[in-house]
């Protein structure tokens, strides 16, 4: 007999918002969308404020360990998307233009709270995951794609790039000579290319996307949260310099402070005496 999949959860908004949709599962998974369908989920400043809010949100909630971060569709023509990167209809001569017509690229903002939010957030890519949007896709921790994924770079055609993650992180995930491809012909990958270059971790067909990311989240969240954490700090103290460093060590802080020797110095401190540590071994 087939196993009957598991029922997929009830997803309560969270937020309100304007470009994105925040939504939770109440048993450790949030859902974050792109809701600009019509757009192909491509981002302008406020969709990267409202995104900013919602992770940061999911950061400072201790019942979500997971993110699945998504794109909703598809658009009135039928045509999915995940993200299409920046919204070219918006973009000055300096950036991409908010309300008051300040030029910003603040994604770089976003780049930086996925990459460092001590969780997991996996990616499920339907459609057209190109430009930007193949950038954050690339920056999550992991990646499944529905089989109608398609993954490109459009920067040097569009007068842009990513030399940050973009092009760095991007060549230590594929390679040199893959990443350069990448950029330099602008082309189009479909779900299975994507997966021959270890650019995403499974392909799936559209129906079952949501489901297998909530299989993948929930097989995450009956793991140790604290060996997750310091683990996904771990891999980028590898890539990310002293920045990667900087996330290592804070997590190899916050362990410290939950130790008899870390309360033992913030206790005396506090109680204005010597601190005692004779209790603490000089292990090897």
């Amino acid at each position: 007999m087939t196993p009957v999949p598991p029922p997929l959860p009830r997803w309560t908004s969270a937020g309100t918002y304007t470009d994105i949709r925040f939504e939770t599962s109440g048993d450790g998974i949030a859902r974050i969308s792109l809701n600009r369908p019509e757009k192909r989920n491509a981002f302008r400043p406020l969709t990267v404020q409202e995104l900013c809010d919602a992770f940061n949100r999911v950061r400072d909630d201790p019942t979500i360990g997971v993110v699945l971060f998504t794109g909703e569709g598809p658009a009135a023509d039928g045509v999915w998307a995940f993200c299409a990167g920046g919204d070219q209809s918006v973009r000055g001569d300096g950036g991409y233009l908010d309300d008051a017509g300040l030029p910003r690229l603040n994604v770089l903002d976003l780049q930086r709270i996925i990459r460092s939010l001590p969780k997991v957030v996996i990616a499920l890519v339907a459609g057209y995951a190109i430009g930007g949007g193949q950038v954050l896709h690339l920056l999550c921790d992991l990646s499944l794609a529905a089989e109608n994924a398609v993954f490109g770079q459009t920067g040097p055609r569009v007068g842009s790039f990513d030399g940050g993650f973009g092009a760095g992180y991007l060549a230590r995930v594929v390679g040199q000579r893959k990443a350069r491809e990448i950029w330099f012909l602008c082309r189009r990958y479909d779900a299975d290319q994507a997966l021959a270059m270890g650019l995403v971790n499974a392909v799936v067909p559209l129906e079952d996307l949501e489901r297998q990311g909530v299989a993948w989240a929930r097989e995450v969240l009956q793991h140790s949260p604290t060996a997750i954490r310091c683990l996904k700090a771990a891999f980028n103290a590898e890539t990310d310099g002293l920045a990667g460093i900087q996330e290592l060590a804070g997590q190899a802080t916050h362990l410290f402070y939950r130790t008899s020797e870390g309360q033992e110095g913030r206790n005396a401190f506090l109680e204005k005496r010597d601190p005692d540590f004779s209790e603490a071994p000089w292990l090897p």
